[in-house]
């Protein structure tokens, strides 16, 4: 059964307590619907966790008419895997508006990792721990078209087509270890139902 909300030192201190799922390294998976409030709550979960790494489904390649996994073979290879092994990984992000890669950036074996995205908590991810957040479509819809321009509104149409799908077939929210709703998470983390 999934948590109830709480707070994010509560929720850091929760993390911290739980078994490495990849290496040393306790993997935090942040999933749900694109738009929902996932890369909100990491940046905040982050700062309470001392600066705990980011790694974003959006630092990689992931074209809009894409299946949403398109990222996770390249992250488990390039980060993942070296953390497993107890190594730094080396992450080349990608920026969207640029079309290129950035330098290469060294992350090290820390004790949490957050991984943000759509896909990041599907079945097949080592996460330790599971959050689901999602909010309304029309807020959703809002948020993205707001952050990359109402050019992509097709694009985004079609793209959350494809990641209900995913969901779906995968049972993603049904297996977190957290449900959020994502309509405000500045300030306090409320479960959604």
């Amino acid at each position: 059964m999934p948590e109830t909300a709480t707070t994010y030192p509560a929720l850091a201190a929760r993390l911290l307590a739980r078994a490495p799922s990849c290496g040393r390294v306790r993997l935090v998976a942040i999933d749900g619907p694109s738009g929902g409030g996932k890369s909100t709550f990491a940046a905040r979960l982050a700062q309470v966790l001392a600066g705990a790494p980011v790694v974003r489904s959006d630092d990689f390649r992931v074209p809009w008419d894409a299946d949403p996994l398109t990222w996770w073979e390249p992250f488990e290879r390039t980060v993942l895997a070296p953390l497993r092994d107890g190594r730094p990984a080396v992450l080349r992000r990608f920026h969207w508006h640029r079309e290129a890669y950035g330098p290469p950036e060294e992350i090290p074996p820390a004790p949490v990792l957050l991984a943000e995205g759509v896909g990041a908590a599907w079945a097949g991810s080592p996460a330790a721990y599971r959050v689901w957040i999602e909010a309304p479509r029309e807020l959703r819809r809002a948020r993205v078209l707001d952050r990359d321009g109402p050019a992509f509104a097709d694009a985004w149409d079609g793209w959350s087509v494809r990641e209900a799908a995913h969901f779906a077939a995968d049972g993603t929210r049904d297996r977190a270890d957290l449900r959020l709703d994502g309509t405000d998470l500045a300030h306090r983390l409320r479960a959604c139902r």
